[in-house]
């Protein structure tokens, strides 16, 4: 984009050429000069002069002349006075000071074409823009086309001695001229090209620059085509990360939270969707949920999670989506809260690629499919192996006499749908702490995984056993399947979860995780 005004070209005047050697270089063609051989004898430059020497000549060149003719032909025939190409430009100039005092603007700097007679204009813009981002203006500032427009306030306009109040006007065809209405009239005014730096439109990123209306690239240079790639970086191919899309396709044969994905941190372009009447659900690196949580459905819209905005949406037709732009500054959790046979939950996001390492292992640790994710807690810690059957420790004996007796075997198929049946709640959890009491223990847990309930869980919970050698025991720091039921006191203000004596309460491992699955097909509705 070249400036209207300053077009930047400086041409150095031509050489003057040597009275006695007049037309060396004509009509792009060197017709002396060529015949001006240099040779060098005993390291010394010496000029062969092949030319008719003139009449009278006594055949040796003056020493004098020579020179002058070697700085001529220099000056003529090697600094490009014939050359066909362009000009070169001066160093740029430094930046202008911000256009505006707030808000957006923009500042300039500048260069100058330097070129010889014949050379070509230099290839390029003497003028460069980029956008400068100052504190927002206060309330009630007066916008910059506004002041532009009240400047011919109380001005003879349109060759009469009538003066009009005017206000910007925006239905005209170029946004970029200064278009006024005339206030209380129906017509507006066009008073030529708007300020550089004056917003293209209310509301909208461009600037108006020489008349144009012009956005800035990922590099803060008005017009320039630089965008960044999904990596994040300003002019990148994409090469720095890697695109990462599934589809989770577990069955899900009951209601409750299913884990989809973990989200890495350092995600960008993150975007899920189904076709379903279940919904998504968003849990932070905290442990909170950022929407959907704990059996409650949020509204469709914007969210602050982990650095970034997330949009979710809700349409007619059960049709979900959560779109995120990232990069998220800490890991999020994908679940979905199943109310029917899942169709399947597409998912993807771009990771740099120093994090996809990291984000595999976690997933293969956890017995994550990397093709289609199971339902399965992501743990920030390193997994433990899954655990061997319980075997009842031995113990010391204390004020009591009478020890622990032998718990009742619990194995079977049976035992395990009769439970999962008439339980209220199904989940795996990991046991935290463990308080002995007169007639009962209490376990602290960490809800993981909810295969069934009938109300709400939450992600910390305790869970009771009506004895203080309860059956079976349950070690801490391990994962369970656990099986409980709900106990609420006559006078409403006690709720428990209770973990029946002899009930189901059997060490995770991905062969009973699948066989609880099953149990659940097979009870009564």
């Amino acid at each position: 984009m070249r400036h209207p005004l300053d077009q930047g070209q400086v041409t150095l005047p031509p050489p003057a050429p040597h009275p006695g050697a007049p037309g060396c270089c004509r009509s792009h063609r060197i017709l002396d000069c060529a015949q001006l051989v240099p040779t060098a004898q005993m390291g010394k430059l010496r000029w062969r002069e092949e030319e008719r020497l003139a009449p009278g000549h006594t055949g040796r060149p003056r020493p004098l002349r020579n020179l002058l003719l070697l700085l001529w032909t220099l000056l003529n025939c090697g600094l490009g006075v014939n050359a066909q190409g362009p000009g070169e430009w001066t160093p740029w100039g430094s930046w202008s000071r911000c256009s505006s005092s707030c808000g957006r603007g923009l500042s300039v700097r500048r260069r100058q074409c330097v070129r010889f007679p014949r050379e070509e204009l230099c290839w390029g813009d003497t003028h460069e823009y980029r956008l400068c981002q100052l504190p927002e203006c206060p309330p009630g500032a007066v916008p910059f086309r506004d002041l532009q427009c009240a400047l011919y306030n109380g001005h003879p306009v349109l060759g009469t001695q009538k003066t009009y109040q005017w206000v910007p006007f925006y239905g005209a065809p170029n946004q970029c001229d200064l278009n006024c209405l005339a206030e209380g009239h129906d017509f507006y005014h066009s008073f030529g090209r708007v300020l550089d730096g004056t917003p293209c439109r209310p509301g909208t990123q461009g600037l108006c620059v020489a008349g144009r209306c012009l956005s800035a690239g990922c590099d803060g240079l008005l017009g320039s085509d630089a965008r960044e790639d999904r990596c994040g970086r300003c002019g990148g191919a994409n090469d720095s990360c890697l695109f990462v899309q599934r589809v989770f396709r577990d069955a899900g044969a009951f209601a409750g939270y299913w884990n989809v994905t973990l989200i890495p941190e350092g995600a960008r372009h993150i975007r899920a969707a189904h076709r379903s009447r279940n919904h998504l659900a968003l849990m932070g690196g905290d442990g909170r949920y950022v929407f959907n949580g704990n059996w409650a459905v949020s509204p469709p819209g914007t969210y602050e999670a982990a650095g970034t905005r997330v949009v979710y949406t809700r349409v007619t037709g059960s049709e979900e989506t959560l779109r995120a732009a990232g990069p998220t500054s800490e890991d999020l959790l994908l679940q979905v809260l199943l109310q029917e046979p899942n169709p399947g939950v597409e998912f993807e996001f771009w990771l740099p690629r120093e994090r996809y390492g990291p984000f595999q292992a976690e997933a293969q640790a956890q017995g994550w499919s990397l093709r289609q994710p199971q339902p399965r807690e992501v743990d920030p810690q390193s997994p433990e192996s899954p655990a061997a059957p319980t075997v009842i420790p031995p113990r010391t004996p204390g004020p009591t006499p009478d020890p622990c007796p032998p718990c009742p075997d619990t194995r079977g198929r049976a035992h395990r749908l009769l439970h999962y049946c008439g339980s209220d709640f199904v989940f795996r959890a990991r046991v935290l702490g463990r308080v002995r009491q007169a007639q009962e223990t209490r376990y602290e847990v960490r809800v993981q995984l909810i295969y069934k309930n009938r109300s709400p869980l939450r992600a910390l919970e305790y869970v009771w056993a009506p004895s203080r050698c309860p059956c079976p025991p349950l070690a801490l720091h391990r994962d369970y399947l656990l099986a409980a039921r709900r106990l609420i006191s006559p006078d409403g203000t006690q709720d428990w979860l209770l973990l029946p004596h002899a009930g189901y309460a059997r060490p995770w491992s991905p062969a009973e995780d699948s066989r609880v699955r099953l149990a659940a097909r097979h009870c009564p509705l």
